[in-house]
Protein backbone atom coordinates (compact mmCIF):
# COMPACT_ATOMS: atom_id res chain seq x y z
CA UNK A 1 0.00 0.00 0.00
CA UNK A 2 1.47 3.58 -0.48
CA UNK A 3 2.95 5.33 1.95
CA UNK A 4 1.18 8.86 0.73
CA UNK A 5 -2.17 6.53 1.30
CA UNK A 6 -3.64 5.95 5.06
CA UNK A 7 -5.18 2.62 4.92
CA UNK A 8 -9.02 2.83 6.79
CA UNK A 9 -8.90 -0.49 9.10
CA UNK A 10 -12.87 -0.60 9.97
CA UNK A 11 -13.12 0.10 5.57
CA UNK A 12 -10.80 -2.85 5.23
CA UNK A 13 -12.91 -4.93 8.31
CA UNK A 14 -16.30 -4.26 7.20
CA UNK A 15 -15.65 -4.90 3.58
CA UNK A 16 -13.74 -8.35 5.26
CA UNK A 17 -16.94 -8.98 7.17
CA UNK A 18 -19.08 -8.95 3.62
CA UNK A 19 -21.50 -12.18 3.58
CA UNK A 20 -25.11 -12.92 2.84
CA UNK A 21 -27.82 -13.55 5.40
CA UNK A 22 -29.90 -16.23 4.29
CA UNK A 23 -33.38 -14.70 4.19
CA UNK A 24 -34.79 -17.54 6.31
CA UNK A 25 -32.68 -16.52 9.16
CA UNK A 26 -33.58 -12.39 9.40
CA UNK A 27 -36.61 -11.14 11.21
CA UNK A 28 -37.58 -7.90 12.62
CA UNK A 29 -36.89 -5.13 13.62
CA UNK A 30 -35.81 -4.34 10.31
CA UNK A 31 -34.67 -0.64 9.42
CA UNK A 32 -36.89 1.98 10.56
CA UNK A 33 -37.83 5.11 8.71
CA UNK A 34 -34.89 7.10 9.12
CA UNK A 35 -32.29 4.44 8.00
CA UNK A 36 -34.60 3.13 4.73
CA UNK A 37 -34.52 6.47 3.41
CA UNK A 38 -30.28 6.80 4.08
CA UNK A 39 -30.04 3.03 2.38
CA UNK A 40 -32.48 3.91 -0.24
CA UNK A 41 -30.20 6.81 -1.04
CA UNK A 42 -26.91 4.76 -1.02
CA UNK A 43 -28.54 2.00 -3.10
CA UNK A 44 -28.94 4.53 -6.12
CA UNK A 45 -25.31 5.84 -5.64
CA UNK A 46 -24.33 3.14 -8.06
CA UNK A 47 -22.28 3.14 -11.39
CA UNK A 48 -24.21 4.54 -14.04
CA UNK A 49 -22.29 5.60 -17.39
CA UNK A 50 -24.26 7.92 -19.15
CA UNK A 51 -26.42 8.99 -15.39
CA UNK A 52 -29.34 7.13 -17.08
CA UNK A 53 -30.29 5.30 -13.84
CA UNK A 54 -31.87 2.66 -15.69
CA UNK A 55 -32.98 0.82 -12.44
CA UNK A 56 -35.86 1.61 -9.89
CA UNK A 57 -36.92 -0.24 -6.65
CA UNK A 58 -39.94 -1.50 -5.38
CA UNK A 59 -41.06 -1.64 -2.01
CA UNK A 60 -42.63 -5.30 -0.18
CA UNK A 61 -43.52 -4.56 3.51
CA UNK A 62 -45.91 -5.57 6.01
CA UNK A 63 -49.57 -7.14 4.55
CA UNK A 64 -48.42 -6.39 1.32
CA UNK A 65 -45.24 -7.98 1.19
CA UNK A 66 -47.05 -11.44 2.59
CA UNK A 67 -49.60 -11.14 -0.08
CA UNK A 68 -47.19 -11.01 -2.65
CA UNK A 69 -45.46 -14.44 -1.64
CA UNK A 70 -49.04 -15.83 -1.40
CA UNK A 71 -49.36 -14.47 -4.61
CA UNK A 72 -45.93 -16.27 -5.87
CA UNK A 73 -46.83 -19.37 -3.91
CA UNK A 74 -50.31 -19.85 -6.18
CA UNK A 75 -48.52 -19.21 -9.05
CA UNK A 76 -45.85 -21.67 -8.60
CA UNK A 77 -48.58 -24.53 -7.50
CA UNK A 78 -50.65 -23.55 -10.44
CA UNK A 79 -47.91 -24.43 -12.40
CA UNK A 80 -46.81 -27.60 -10.71
CA UNK A 81 -49.88 -29.07 -8.91
CA UNK A 82 -47.49 -31.97 -7.93
CA UNK A 83 -44.80 -30.04 -6.01
CA UNK A 84 -44.00 -31.86 -3.23
CA UNK A 85 -45.62 -30.48 -0.02
CA UNK A 86 -41.65 -28.90 1.49
CA UNK A 87 -41.44 -26.77 -1.67
CA UNK A 88 -44.87 -25.85 -1.38
CA UNK A 89 -44.13 -24.94 2.21
CA UNK A 90 -40.80 -23.24 0.98
CA UNK A 91 -42.79 -21.10 -1.65
CA UNK A 92 -45.15 -20.23 1.06
CA UNK A 93 -43.24 -19.12 3.48
CA UNK A 94 -40.51 -17.33 1.31
CA UNK A 95 -41.57 -13.59 2.08
CA UNK A 96 -42.44 -13.92 5.75
CA UNK A 97 -38.82 -13.98 7.50
CA UNK A 98 -37.42 -10.26 6.55
CA UNK A 99 -39.53 -7.65 7.36
CA UNK A 100 -38.36 -5.89 4.18
CA UNK A 101 -37.62 -6.82 0.41
CA UNK A 102 -36.78 -4.44 -1.78
CA UNK A 103 -37.23 -5.50 -5.65
CA UNK A 104 -34.37 -4.00 -8.05
CA UNK A 105 -35.52 -4.00 -11.12
CA UNK A 106 -33.41 -2.83 -14.37
CA UNK A 107 -34.96 -0.71 -17.01
CA UNK A 108 -32.96 -1.42 -20.04
CA UNK A 109 -32.73 0.62 -23.39
CA UNK A 110 -31.43 -2.13 -25.63
CA UNK A 111 -31.47 0.64 -28.75
CA UNK A 112 -29.67 3.41 -26.50
CA UNK A 113 -26.76 4.91 -29.42
CA UNK A 114 -23.67 4.94 -26.29
CA UNK A 115 -24.70 2.92 -23.37
CA UNK A 116 -24.74 -0.81 -24.47
CA UNK A 117 -27.39 -2.77 -22.74
CA UNK A 118 -24.94 -4.94 -20.48
CA UNK A 119 -23.49 -1.34 -18.72
CA UNK A 120 -27.18 -0.31 -17.86
CA UNK A 121 -27.50 -4.56 -15.99
CA UNK A 122 -24.69 -4.09 -14.72
CA UNK A 123 -25.80 -0.26 -13.10
CA UNK A 124 -29.06 -2.28 -11.86
CA UNK A 125 -26.71 -4.55 -10.30
CA UNK A 126 -23.91 -2.53 -8.54
CA UNK A 127 -27.87 -0.95 -6.70
CA UNK A 128 -28.33 -4.27 -5.35
CA UNK A 129 -25.09 -4.78 -4.27
CA UNK A 130 -25.23 -1.64 -2.16
CA UNK A 131 -28.63 -2.77 -0.32
CA UNK A 132 -26.45 -5.39 1.27
CA UNK A 133 -23.41 -3.66 2.16
CA UNK A 134 -25.95 -0.43 3.37
CA UNK A 135 -27.78 -2.80 5.37
CA UNK A 136 -24.20 -4.03 6.59
CA UNK A 137 -23.49 -0.41 7.48
CA UNK A 138 -26.66 -0.32 10.08
CA UNK A 139 -26.24 -3.31 11.25
CA UNK A 140 -28.79 -5.57 9.65
CA UNK A 141 -28.04 -8.65 7.55
CA UNK A 142 -29.25 -8.89 4.19
CA UNK A 143 -29.72 -11.73 1.10
CA UNK A 144 -29.90 -11.19 -2.54
CA UNK A 145 -31.98 -13.70 -4.21
CA UNK A 146 -33.59 -14.11 -7.41
CA UNK A 147 -35.40 -18.03 -8.76
CA UNK A 148 -37.50 -18.38 -10.36
CA UNK A 149 -40.09 -15.48 -9.66
CA UNK A 150 -37.34 -13.07 -10.89
CA UNK A 151 -37.61 -14.43 -14.84
CA UNK A 152 -40.96 -15.01 -14.63
CA UNK A 153 -43.62 -13.19 -16.76
CA UNK A 154 -46.53 -13.13 -14.69
CA UNK A 155 -44.44 -12.33 -11.67
CA UNK A 156 -43.19 -9.15 -13.76
CA UNK A 157 -46.99 -8.16 -14.73
CA UNK A 158 -47.79 -8.69 -10.79
CA UNK A 159 -45.16 -5.98 -9.90
CA UNK A 160 -46.15 -3.48 -13.05
CA UNK A 161 -43.07 -4.05 -14.60
CA UNK A 162 -43.02 -2.24 -18.36
CA UNK A 163 -41.82 -4.20 -21.43
CA UNK A 164 -38.03 -2.80 -21.08
CA UNK A 165 -37.95 -3.88 -17.72
CA UNK A 166 -36.54 -6.70 -15.27
CA UNK A 167 -36.44 -7.71 -12.18
CA UNK A 168 -32.75 -8.05 -11.06
CA UNK A 169 -33.45 -9.87 -7.86
CA UNK A 170 -35.18 -9.31 -4.46
CA UNK A 171 -33.36 -7.75 -1.85
CA UNK A 172 -34.50 -9.50 1.64
CA UNK A 173 -33.57 -7.10 5.12
CA UNK A 174 -33.51 -7.07 8.57
CA UNK A 175 -31.77 -8.45 12.11
CA UNK A 176 -30.21 -12.06 11.52
CA UNK A 177 -31.09 -14.44 14.11
CA UNK A 178 -28.01 -16.03 13.87
CA UNK A 179 -24.27 -15.81 13.49
CA UNK A 180 -23.50 -17.19 9.68
CA UNK A 181 -20.43 -19.03 8.99
CA UNK A 182 -17.92 -17.88 6.56
CA UNK A 183 -17.68 -19.98 3.49
CA UNK A 184 -14.78 -20.46 1.40
CA UNK A 185 -13.98 -17.56 -1.10
CA UNK A 186 -12.20 -18.27 -3.92
CA UNK A 187 -8.61 -17.98 -3.99
CA UNK A 188 -7.18 -14.35 -5.60
CA UNK A 189 -3.98 -16.34 -7.42
CA UNK A 190 -6.85 -18.69 -9.04
CA UNK A 191 -9.12 -15.60 -9.98
CA UNK A 192 -6.37 -12.95 -11.24
CA UNK A 193 -4.11 -13.24 -13.55
CA UNK A 194 -1.35 -10.57 -15.35
CA UNK A 195 -1.84 -9.28 -18.61
CA UNK A 196 1.48 -9.54 -20.77
CA UNK A 197 1.90 -8.23 -23.93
Amino acid sequence: MSASRQANPIAQQFLSARRSIPARLLTAPGPDAAQRAWLLQQALRAPDHGVLAPWRLISLDGAAKLRFGERLAALALARDPALPEDKREKERSRYSYAPWVLVVVARIDAAHPKIPAQEQLLSAGCVAHNLLLGAQALGYGAQWLTGWAAYDAEVAALLGLAADERVIGFVHLGSAVSEVAERARPDVIDKVSTWMA
